[in-house]
C-alpha cells in the first residue's frame, strides 16, 4: 500500500507563485517515489473573506477537491460568518479542514510549506494525530515573520516539534539553529531544481516593442525584499551612451504600490521603465530572451525560481550574496556577487557588463551550465528521498493526543 503524504501550502497552481510552483513539482516527484500525494491549499491573509463579510456574503467552511496530473488537491476555505471576525476564527476552521481531511484519508506524514501558519496548524495536526511533519521554510517566513511577536511563539514552537525541517538556504537553517537549536541533528538545506526550458517556441511578450537598447530586467512580485531602490540607484549613476530599459515583469505588492510608484518617479528613469504588470509564468519567460543582464540585487530571497529561469535561459546574473543567490553565483565565474543594499557595488557590475557583450555571453553560458548540472531535478529528488526515509525510518508511531479514526 502506498504511503500518504498532506502537503499544506499557500497555493498550487494555476494559482501564480514561486512556492506554489516548487510544491507543484515537488508533489510529482513524491509521486514518481510511490507516495500517494495530497495537496491542502488555504491562504493565511484572510483579506477575501473580511470582504465578503463587508458586502454582506456570508458562507460555511468549504473544501473543494480536484484532481491534478495524480495529486489530490484539497482548496480549502473557512467560514465567513461574521464582520468581526479575527484570524483565531479563520484558522480554527481552516484546521477543523484539516482534521477532515485526515480523518478521510488517514495520511502517513504531513509536510508544510512556510514555517509560520501553514507550518503551526500542521504541525498541530501532526502532534495530536502522532504522525511525523517535514516543514519547509522557503524564506519569508523566518526572514520576516520571525520578528512578529504574534508568531514568534508558534515559529519557534513548530520548528521544535518538527519531525525534520528542510530549507532552500544554509542562511535560513542558521537563523532556524539559532532560534532553535535543538534541530541542528534534524535539518537539512538544499536548492530548488529546475527541468530544461526551450525559450525559443515562446509568444513574442506583449511589450516587447517598448523595450530600447541594453534591457535590465528582473522577474517576481515586488515587495521590499527584492531591493529595488537599489538597483534603481545604481542605474541612475552609471555612465552610458547607449538607451537603457529596466524591465520589471510582474507587479508592486498592493501594500506597497504607492510608496514604489513614487520611488520609481522620484528616480529619473521613470522614462526607462517598463512594468508589465502581473502575467502568467509562460509569459513571464517570454520576457527573459529580451534582457542582456539579469538583475535581483535582493535583501533576503530564498531560492527564487526566477534566478534559475534566467540562469537557465543563459543570461548574465547580477544578484546579491543572499540566501540561495549568493551560494548559487560565484563572482566573475557564472554572474556577479556584489551585498545587498549597496548601490555603488550594483553600479560597478552593471556597467562592463552593458559594455561588453562578450562577457555578458561567457557568464549567462556559465550560468546555465551551472544550472543543469547542479539543479537537475533528479538532485533535488534524490534529496527529498533521503528526508522521507529519514522520517519514516526515525519516527516512531506515538498514540494520538487526539483520535482521528
Amino acid at each position: 500500500m502506498r504511503r500518504k503524504i498532506c502537503i499544506t501550502a499557500l497555493e498550487f497552481p494555476p494559482d501564480i507563485g514561486g512556492v506554489g510552483e516548487s510544491v507543484q513539482r515537488i508533489s510529482h516527484m513524491l509521486m514518481d517515489l510511490g507516495f500517494e500525494v495530497h495537496v491542502a491549499v488555504f491562504r493565511a491573509v484572510f483579506r477575501e473573506q473580511r470582504a465578503k463579510a463587508a458586502a454582506g456574503e456570508f458562507q460555511r467552511p468549504t473544501c473543494q477537491t480536484t484532481q491534478q496530473d495524480g495529486v489530490l488537491v484539497h482548496r480549502l476555505q473557512p467560514a465567513v460568518r461574521s464582520t468581526q471576525a479575527k484570524e483565531q476564527d479563520y484558522f480554527c476552521d481552516l484546521y477543523g479542514q484539516l482534521q477532515s481531511l485526515h480523518r478521510q484519508y488517514q495520511f502517513d506524514v504531513l509536510h508544510a510549506f512556510f514555517i509560520n501558519e501553514m507550518g503551526f496548524l500542521t504541525t498541530l495536526l501532526g502532534q495530536e494525530a502522532g504522525i511525523p511533519v517535514i516543514n519547509s521554510v522557503r524564506g519569508a517566513d523566518l526572514h520576516k515573520h520571525a520578528f512578529s511577536p504574534q508568531q514568534f511563539g508558534q515559529i519557534t514552537w513548530t520548528l521544535k516539534h518538527s519531525a525534520w525541517t528542510t530549507f532552500v538556504s544554509r542562511d535560513l537553517m542558521q537563523r532556524a539553529r539559532a532560534l532553535v537549536p535543538g534541530i541542528r541533528n534534524k535539518s537539512s538545506a538544499f536548492w530548488n531544481s529546475i527541468s530544461p526550458l526551450d525559450f525559443s517556441h515562446l509568444p513574442q511578450p506583449a511589450l516587447a516593442d517598448k523595450l530600447q537598447g541594453t534591457v535590465i530586467g528582473s522577474v517576481g512580485s515586488f515587495r521590499d525584499k527584492k531591493g529595488l531602490e537599489y538597483l534603481l540607484d545604481a542605474c541612475q549613476s552609471l555612465e552610458l551612451n547607449t538607451p537603457l530599459t529596466l524591465l520589471f515583469v510582474g507587479d508592486f505588492v498592493t501594500k506597497e504600490r504607492e510608496y514604489w510608484q513614487r520611488v520609481i518617479q522620484n528616480s529619473g528613469l521613470a522614462n526607462q521603465i517598463v512594468i508589465t504588470g502581473k502575467v502568467s509564468r509562460t509569459e513571464a519567460l517570454a520576457y527573459l530572451p529580451y534582457m542582456d543582464i539579469f538583475a535581483i540585487p535582493s535583501l533576503h530571497d530564498g531560492c527564487p525560481n526566477a534566478l534559475l529561469e534566467a540562469m537557465l535561459a543563459a543570461k548574465a546574473v547580477v544578484g546579491t550574496n543572499v540566501d540561495a543567490i549568493g551560494e548559487i553565483l560565484e563572482d566573475n565565474v557564472n554572474g556577479r556577487v556584489v551585498n545587498p543594499a549597496d548601490s555603488a557595488a550594483l553600479a560597478q557590475a552593471l556597467q562592463p557588463l552593458i559594455t561588453q557583450p562578450q562577457l555578458r555571453e561567457r557568464l549567462g553560458l556559465a550560468a546555465r551550465e551551472t544550472v543543469l548540472q547542479k539543479m537537475a531535478p533528479s538532485i533535488e529528488q534524490q534529496q527529498w528521498q533521503q528526508v522521507y526515509q529519514q522520517v519514516l525510518e526515525t519516527t516512531q508511531p506515538t498514540d494520538p493526543i487526539l483520535s482521528l479514526v
